[in-house]
């Protein structure tokens, strides 16, 4: 495992997200357009531990009367509009007593023509008022019947007519979905604002199937309705997710197997202490010598060539056991940095058949066990590493990741420890006791821990960041943005390529001190000169873009961060908000007026 900053960077923006209110979603809750944050998704995913402020929306709306949906006994409410009567009176009390008697009948074309426009309005509300009655008794095909001669009779286009006919097809049995979604466009034609026409035609196109269509709908009808109606707003995580898992599934089973950016590449070997090449046998084969290059080309950070030569090695045959081991460790690496789980597995369990006392493949094979949920093999495989070295330092520092991840921040810290103790030389157990540290509390043992490390290894920018991530975390803005300098510093320093963590920390230390996006930007853009796959840097940019309301960029960004993202979790990650401003930019397209309106709630809610 890489070290656990560096490997919950998708957490981190998360983080940022979470905590930036006033500049990002989870405080402008109503915000959507002004700022182009993913309001819907993001404020109504979060789980516990979310605001004081949310909470009390939380609390008020349980207190109001619940809403009606089509999945009530009765049915959703139906609407209710009063017919407009010029006069009053006795010409009144006529056109009820003319509208009674013309109920019972089905009047042809003409005689509807022959009415005026008096008679057929009260006719056409008299209509759809006993509609209503027969929708309420359940009987809706004579609902149907009702709003169809209400339609008929209207002498102009009534939305409520055709959504309320919408309403009864939807509870018809089997549902004719399809028709419910004709009459939400006729409805919807007449008044494009008609929030319950939306939910009633999102809902309809759901059922088919019909997900991203259902999204826009949903998303039109959170907004209009000001974030007020909390069954739309699950309704768009829901669907979202549909549109997410589908979409990535299809794209993990079509898509080419790649490795991640250096950067991800690079902080993963770099979690695993080097090892000196195993020594050739006296006749190396070529498949012996070619492992070997491919073992010095991991060596130099040269991982595509890595990949390519284990893969030639192992075609052409290696003739030594330990050899054999080592290739499949490494084969098995390469495929489980590029997504694949399962060969990876079998590749990491068949090099510790060949040689049971190569303690890496063990590590590794937790780490996929991990990937998988499965912590108790995971720790197993510990056990079983540590009975054929204890001395391997390695162990303890990859079973305290696995520990820490799991918020067991002591016991991670202990195995840390053990880890230094064996092997005072490598960096990142020093770090990782540090940050565990932090999290347990103690606050000043963490800060003694990083200091000490910086001073140990002045040479190294892994320190320095990482100390920068603690003070950012405490809103010390100027000294975390000194530390990311001086890492950065550290990194040009060096052969390339750099190491690019610490510039997309700087610009988020940036945002968040001053909000300064410009500025963030270019620090993102910076290190997308440098590694055009990092991660980081393409899901800080996309968020920097919502805030910007530079949706379009932000879409493009998201469908980077999809190409680039390893696993299902992050691949979902990155449609769901792909889909979710994608939506929201169709908004902004069919409801242009509603730009400004959101955006004095949203500068309401920054101040």
């Amino acid at each position: 495992m890489a070290t656990t900053s560096s490997t919950s960077y998708f957490e981190r923006i998360q983080d940022f997200v979470a905590e930036n209110k006033k500049a990002v979603v989870i405080g402008a809750a109503a915000t959507a357009l002004a700022v182009g944050g993913v309001v819907y998704y993001a404020s109504t995913s979060r789980g516990p531990g979310g605001d004081s402020e949310k909470g009390k929306t939380r609390d008020k709306k349980k207190s109001s009367k619940k809403r009606k949906t089509v999945n009530d006994a009765d049915g959703p409410l139906l609407e209710e509009i009063k017919p407009k009567v010029a006069d009053e009176g006795q010409y009144h009390c006529n056109l009820e007593a003319s509208a009674h008697h013309q109920i019972e009948d089905v009047l042809s074309v003409e005689e509807i023509a022959g009415m005026s426009v008096e008679e057929r309005t009260k006719l056409a509300g008299t209509l759809k008022t006993r509609g209503n009655t027969l929708y309420q008794n359940r009987k809706f095909q004579q609902a149907v019947d009702m709003y169809t001669r209400a339609i008929q009779v209207a002498t102009k286009s009534e939305p409520v007519y055709y959504s309320n006919r919408a309403a009864c097809y939807m509870n018809m049995t089997p549902p004719k979905y399809e028709l419910a979604v004709q009459d939400c466009d006729e409805a919807l034609r007449a008044d494009a604002s008609y929030v319950k026409a939306l939910n009633r035609r999102a809902n309809a196109l759901e059922a088919l199937s019909r997900y991203e269509e259902a999204l826009r709908d949903f998303t039109a009808a959170t907004i209009l309705d000001k974030f007020q109606n909390e069954s739309a707003a699950q309704a768009v995580e829901r669907v979202l997710k549909n549109i997410a898992t589908a979409k990535a599934t299809v794209i993990l089973t079509t898509r080419e197997p790649r490795l991640p950016s250096f950067t991800f590449v690079s902080a993963y070997f770099a979690a695993f202490r080097v090892r000196p090449l195993p020594a050739l046998p006296e006749n190396p084969s070529t498949g012996d010598s070619t492992l070997i290059l491919a073992l010095q080309a991991l060596e130099a950070a040269d991982y595509a060539h890595a990949v390519s030569l284990v893969n030639d090695a192992m075609e052409q045959g290696i003739s030594w056991e330990i050899g054999k081991a080592e290739a499949l460790n490494l084969r098995g690496t390469f495929k489980f940095l590029m997504g694949d789980v399962s060969g990876a597995k079998d590749d990491l369990y068949e090099s510790v058949k060949i040689f049971p006392s190569l303690t890496q493949s063990w590590v590794k094979i937790a780490s996929v066990h991990m990937e998988q949920g499965e912590g108790t093999k995971a720790f197993e495989c510990f056990e079983e590493a540590i009975k054929h070295n204890p001395q391997d330092p390695d162990i303890y520092y990859h079973r305290g990741q696995v520990l820490f991840i799991t918020n067991e921040f002591k016991e991670a810290a202990d195995n840390y420890t053990k880890s230094s103790e064996l092997d005072d030389t490598f960096v990142f157990s020093h770090i990782q006791l540090a940050v565990a540290l932090y999290k347990m509390g103690e606050l000043a043992r963490s800060m003694a821990t990083f200091r000490r490390t910086m001073t140990n290894f002045p040479q190294r920018s892994e320190p320095q960041n990482y100390y920068g991530e603690l003070l950012l975390d405490q809103q010390r803005f100027m000294d975390a943005v000194d530390k990311f300098d001086r890492a950065v510093e550290l990194e040009r320093a060096k052969p390339p390529p750099m190491n690019v963590l610490p510039l997309v920390n700087k610009g988020l230390a940036i945002y968040q001190w001053k909000q300064d996006i410009t500025a963030a930007e270019r620090c993102c853009d910076e290190a997308l000169q440098i590694d055009s796959e990092c991660e980081p840097a393409v899901a800080t940019l996309a968020q920097l873009s919502l805030q910007q309301g530079k949706i379009d960029r932000a879409v493009e960004m998201f469908k980077r961060q999809a190409e680039l993202a390893r696993s299902e979790p992050e691949l979902i990650n990155a449609l769901t908000y792909q889909y979710a401003s994608m939506a929201q930019l169709e908004f902004t397209r069919n409801y242009p007026a509603m730009a400004e309106q959101l955006a004095q709630i949203a500068r309401s809610m920054a101040m």
